[in-house]
């Protein structure tokens, strides 16, 4: 049998709230540390949370599962009217102002997606390609790292004897 709260607006304890929205306690601790979230001590110290945490957990896993990171999660939650919890307006608000980053991540997925067999510049010449697509290290003098998935143009390698 299930324990049920007194009253429906009665705090959540951090086990309560972990069984509603499917997230370890582990997690809204750590939610809770990185100022996502609140909770009011009862006796003993216990975390309380109040019943609208329910919504903001949802929001920040559905930010997480869209790829945002904790800064802009934090931001965008701190950017609603006395901190409180989205409404249906807000959250139109907030995933119109996401749409762009969103839309960067994709084409950035893509662009790896369709590169991921070719060489990607790292200036290893450890691949056989390397020879066809980084020949003499060309990449490498453009600085550190994966250079093509980076956005530098590829050689063209097409006048190459």
């Amino acid at each position: 049998m299930l324990k049920t709260l007194a009253t429906p607006n009665a705090a959540l304890s951090i086990g309560e709230l972990s069984r509603r929205s499917g997230v370890a306690a582990s997690a809204l601790r750590f939610y809770e540390d990185e100022a996502l979230v609140t909770s009011l001590r009862g006796p003993g110290g216990q975390r309380r949370y109040a019943r609208d945490v329910l919504r903001r957990v949802a929001f920040i896993r559905a930010a997480q599962a869209v790829g945002l990171r904790l800064e802009e999660i934090r931001d965008s939650l701190a950017s609603l009217p006395e901190s409180r919890t989205p409404t249906r307006a807000d959250w139109a608000k907030l995933s119109k102002r996401w749409r762009p980053l969103l839309d960067e991540r994709i084409n950035a997925l893509m662009t790896l997606r369709d590169q991921l067999d070719a060489c990607i510049g790292c200036g290893c010449l450890s691949l056989t390609a390397c020879k066809l697509y980084n020949p003499a290290d060309v990449a490498g003098v453009r600085g550190s790292g994966a250079r093509y998935l980076l956005g530098d143009a590829r050689p063209d390698t097409s006048k190459q004897p």
